[in-house]
């Protein structure tokens, strides 16, 4: 039995699930004035001063503070059940099903939010480890519960939660620089559906997807 950890956001779909989901679930008057506010931010992640995964907890802090936790939950719900389908790349999928059919242990591992990831991967009865909102009697405080699940923080959650020495090969697929440290705990690497050595063979950083 082998461990499998996929990245979601441009591995297993086609391209980012993150953004549209604040789309949808940040009402329009709210949306209008985070546009405003996160201008600088947007700004400075696109001179490269300003990482995905900051701009990410900025936007959430944002968009989701003081909102109704179960209302989120059910746009949550519903996107899972009704857009992301239309995300999903089949290779990728016919591979987590391969994985399967070898008895492997197969993980989602990703920035994407709770309120909709978990809702994917519990219909397909996938583990996942994930970015979390923190919510406070009944309402969401716009922060991270144990911050954004990217970089080295996707390497500690999962070896926080496996113990992979059981596990005789681990396979890790990934496609931007936040999936690093996690492709650096595999013993088989796929960046971008192409498998590599190291993290040296990559070259290019460009957007999840293309």
């Amino acid at each position: 039995m082998n461990l499998a950890l996929f990245d979601f956001d441009g591995t297993i779909t086609l391209t980012d699930t993150w953004t549209p989901f604040m789309r949808l679930a940040v009402p329009p008057v709210r949306m209008a004035q985070g546009r405003v506010l996160l201008a600088p931010v947007v700004i400075g992640h696109r001179l490269g001063m300003v990482s995905s995964s900051t701009g990410r907890r900025i936007a959430a802090r944002v968009g989701f503070r003081n909102a109704p936790a179960a209302a989120v939950r059910q746009l949550g719900d519903e996107y899972a059940a009704r857009v992301l389908p239309t995300t999903l790349r089949e290779s990728a999928l016919a591979r987590i099903e391969w994985h399967k059919s070898q008895g492997d242990v197969v993980v989602v591992v990703s920035a994407a939010l709770e309120m909709y990831l978990g809702s994917w991967c519990r219909s397909r009865n996938l583990p996942y480890i994930c970015t979390t909102l923190e919510e406070h009697e009944g309402r969401l405080t716009g922060r991270y519960v144990n911050g954004d699940c990217s970089g080295a923080e996707k390497a500690r959650r999962i070896l926080q939660q496996y113990e992979l020495p059981r596990y005789p090969l681990i396979y890790a697929y990934g496609d931007s620089g936040e999936d690093r440290e996690m492709l650096a705990l595999a013993n088989r690497k796929y960046y971008r559906w192409k498998e590599i050595a190291g993290w040296h063979e990559v070259t290019s950083y460009s957007h999840p997807g293309q």
